[in-house]
């Protein structure tokens, strides 16, 4: 049974079929950040008490550091996301939703490239 009139099936009118993607995204980002998160979390207990040499050498384990450059960029794409359909759902004129996600988009770009840039620093220093 379907909600929408006969004249809106006729005209082919209805959803945009366009959220679908977003949305998986955002649970498969969500998803993929848990266990990585759960990682961050265990790692930087093990070495909170550490000296930068010993984080570094912690950190420089191919490994490690592509968990955490993953990590890093798996945040700030979920991020990214999330703006997008808070700007999508509560912003109204159409001039600042779209300078609202092209600033953040940005900024989050930005961070992202700098956190991940910063972490092969440290590992291959």
């Amino acid at each position: 049974m379907s909600i929408r009139t006969p004249l809106a099936r006729v005209r082919g009118l209805g959803a945009a079929k366009d959220g679908t993607h977003h949305w998986w995204l955002q649970r498969v980002t969500a998803v993929i950040l848990i266990p990585l998160t759960l990682w961050f979390v265990i790692s930087l207990l093990s070495v909170s008490r550490a000296d930068y040499a010993t984080f570094q050498l912690w950190l420089s384990n191919p490994i490690r550091a592509g968990l955490m450059a993953t990590l890093l960029v798996t945040a700030f794409y979920h991020a990214s996301l999330g703006m997008q359909v808070i700007y999508e759902d509560y912003v109204r004129p159409e001039g600042a939703k779209i300078a609202a996600l092209l600033v953040t988009q940005f900024i989050l770009f930005l961070l992202g490239a700098i956190s991940v840039i910063a972490v092969l620093k440290v590992a291959l220093a």
